[in-house]
């Protein structure tokens, strides 16, 4: 019976964990996004990410194509969808699990399939393969409503992040992701915020 545990009767998909990480400069943010380097999409800028393995987990995934792909290592990262679209990969059907994270900006060097990593400034960030467009968008979102909408752990924000840096950190999500349309902000998770912030500064 052992040999049969994985041998299922339906076919079914494969799964990628895809991250969107924010690079905060102390002023404003930036998007980390991989050229890569094999089809399809080769040459084509994207999410750090890929197909986790069999013996790990979507999160241990995600952290081990994040360093593969950008040396990026030591990073706190919350997953926040997953995008299941039947034709979102023309490969074969593949679940991706998405997650974010914000760091401080820092250097990156493309590896294994991703033939360059780079920062980009979110009015230049070029075309994107996949349906990595859709993520981007729904981890903005995720973003925004967790610091204006709702209240705040601060464990996803950068060590060591000052007063003033907390400041235009929300400003500049309050500025550039603009869900005014259809999300209300919560002046009151505004301000408890920041008391809450300057509560727990060391």
């Amino acid at each position: 019976m052992d040999e049969l545990r994985y041998h299922y009767k339906y076919p079914h998909p494969s799964v990628t964990a895809d991250c969107v990480v924010f690079g905060f400069d102390g002023v404003n943010l930036m998007i980390l996004l991989v050229k890569r380097g094999h089809e399809p999409y080769k040459g084509k800028w994207a999410f750090p990410g890929g197909f986790i393995n069999i013996d790990e987990s979507a999160e241990s995934g995600a952290l081990r194509e994040l360093k593969e792909e950008t040396g990026l290592s030591d990073v706190v990262i919350n997953q926040f969808y997953a995008f299941t679209n039947p034709d979102r990969d023309p490969r074969e059907r593949v679940i991706s699990i998405a997650y974010y994270a914000v760091v401080r900006l820092q250097s990156v060097t493309g590896g294994d399939d991703a033939a360059k990593a780079s920062w980009f400034k979110f009015d230049e960030i070029p075309s994107l393969a996949f349906d990595h467009q859709e993520i981007l968008c729904r981890a903005c979102e995720t973003l925004y409503k967790k610091l204006l909408c709702e209240p705040l752990d601060f464990s996803f924000l950068p060590d060591g992040i000052t007063m003033l840096e907390f400041r235009n950190f929300y400003s500049f999500v309050r500025n550039n992701f603009d869900y005014q349309k259809n999300q209300t902000v919560n002046n009151d998770c505004l301000v408890l915020n920041f008391l809450l912030y300057l509560y727990t500064m060391p």
